[in-house]
């Protein structure tokens, strides 16, 4: 059945990128080059180079058989776009190339990836997923290999659904090489399996190291298992998880969970799950580690069954990454900060110091595209915070109530696209708020408190919303205001 599909894919966007609408194009963050993105995918420092592969659509700005982006960066912030890595070309993934990771052997690149293949007439509930391989020697040309699917559906255990089975997370401990697959019980709970092989080619079932209890959500995808500090941390990204109070308000969420995995049995022993992210649109990390020893997650900053007014305004594109985040553990929580990398491109300074408020103020600087430093003292505010993007009729406005100890992200008035109000628990400490926000263009990603909480989401402004401007409901005082527009 091969075919010529990832060469036609990118004969596609070569001929049609130039019909992109720039308005919402993003300065600093990773998009497709042209039509749709989703999930991270193949996350990986390889020979100096970070690879970023994704969930991709080329044909339009929306969902469609999924082939494998890829993008290279030297410094993770600006990417440049290499071929199409994955088509689904294969009577494995006929039906679409879905998420799936990376991982170097015999200095190849591997990528380990799920086959999506509709076995009869509504797609929706006919379809299997199998598990499958593909190789290259210089991290661009791959090859998928002659053994898929390495896992097919015989191998999937009875107590796991045999078509919802996803998204494997593979690495190495000791002499084995270990995958993770996102699944559930066929009973409503999510879980993830967990594969192990000595070659990446032929894989045996270990277990399920950890599954829902009737409160994680009905299916769990994109299963990321890394091991900090001491620590084993697992993420998920469950599929129609109840929210709890201000906490897993989206459709979809993404959690994570600190413990320890038992690779002799198979068993991740935790306590409690916690959002990664506490805005709108954020879902499907992956996580590496680089040459530096950080570990770092990106996220697809878009969401499931929302609106996405670049497709639907004809710019032809949809879908991007976050900032990619350095992930650090205190007090058994996972803290989270942009990577340093991302102050390179900083220019254009503004530093203000001890500016009184009580009521609204304007600043004389503006845009678009910039990152903001910002700390408070609350003193006797019961209210205070910022709006962004702002004119006379717009605004995305971030508050904090300090009474109910809660920080507010509000896009009501944010432009077209979807509206909404996020909340979050989150306490002053020596009663100051230290907020590290970077704006670009159709997004907003608010790091609270050193990042001991993180917020993101899409807004979509007029282009003349640009100013910033703070308020305060009593007296308080902003001790520093740094901005750096990010080029």
């Amino acid at each position: 059945m091969c075919s010529n599909k990832k060469e036609e894919a990118d004969q596609y966007i070569k001929q049609n990128k130039h019909k992109i609408n720039n308005q919402y194009r993003l300065n600093y963050h990773l998009m497709a080059e042209y039509g749709w993105l989703n999930d991270p995918n193949g996350f990986i420092q390889y020979k100096d180079m970070y690879h970023l592969f994704y969930q991709h659509y080329p044909y339009e700005s929306v969902w469609g058989p999924m082939h494998w982006g890829h993008a290279i960066s030297k410094d993770l912030i600006k990417w440049d776009y290499l071929p199409v890595a994955l088509a689904p070309d294969e009577d494995f993934d006929s039906d679409g190339c879905f998420s799936g990771s990376a991982i170097e052997k015999d200095n190849k690149l591997y990528l380990m990836y799920t086959g999506h293949v509709h076995t009869g007439p509504n797609k929706k509930k006919d379809y299997k997923q199998l598990q499958c391989l593909a190789y290259s020697q210089d991290g661009i040309d791959f090859t998928k290999s002659k053994h898929n699917p390495v896992i097919g559906s015989y191998q999937v255990p009875e107590n796991s659904s045999k078509k919802d089975i996803r998204d494997p997370k593979t690495y190495k401990v000791g002499d084995y090489y270990y995958t993770f697959l996102g699944s559930n019980d066929k009973c409503g709970d999510g879980q993830v399996l967990m594969y192990k092989s000595s070659d990446l080619i032929n894989w045996e079932f270990v277990s399920v190291i950890a599954k829902g209890n009737n409160n994680l959500g009905e299916n769990w995808e994109c299963p990321d298992l890394f091991s900090l500090q001491s620590k084993d941390v697992l993420i998920v990204s469950p599929q129609y998880l109840n929210a709890n109070k201000a906490d897993f308000t989206n459709i979809y969420s993404c959690v994570y969970m600190i413990g320890n995995l038992d690779y002799n049995i198979g068993k991740f022993e935790y306590n409690d799950f916690y959002p990664i992210d506490y805005g709108f649109n954020f879902y499907a990390p992956q996580t590496t580690i680089d040459s530096k020893g950080r570990r770092i997650i990106i996220g697809w900053m878009t969401m499931w069954e929302k609106e996405y007014p670049t497709h639907s305004n004809g710019h032809n594109w949809a879908g991007a990454m976050t900032i990619p985040r350095e992930i650090t553990l205190k007090d058994n929580k996972l803290y989270f900060k942009p990577v340093d990398e991302i102050e390179k491109y900083r220019s254009n300074e503004v530093a203000l110091n001890n500016i009184k408020l009580n009521g609204e103020k304007t600043f004389d600087t503006y845009g678009d595209s910039y990152e903001l430093q910002v700390v408070y003292d609350a003193e006797e505010a019961s209210e205070f915070g910022l709006k962004l993007r702002a004119n006379n009729q717009e605004e995305t406005v971030l508050s904090y109530n300090k009474k109910d100890k809660t920080f507010i992200l509000n896009i009501d008035k944010s432009g077209i696209g979807s509206k909404g109000e996020r909340r979050t628990k989150i306490n002053l400490i020596n009663n100051k708020l230290n907020l590290r926000i970077f704006v670009d263009k159709c997004s907003i990603e608010v790091f609270i408190n050193e990042g001991e909480k993180v917020m993101t989401s899409l807004i979509y402004p007029s282009k003349d919303a640009l100013e910033i401007e703070a308020f305060s409901k009593g007296q308080c005082n902003i001790e520093l205001l740094k901005k750096w527009d990010i080029e």
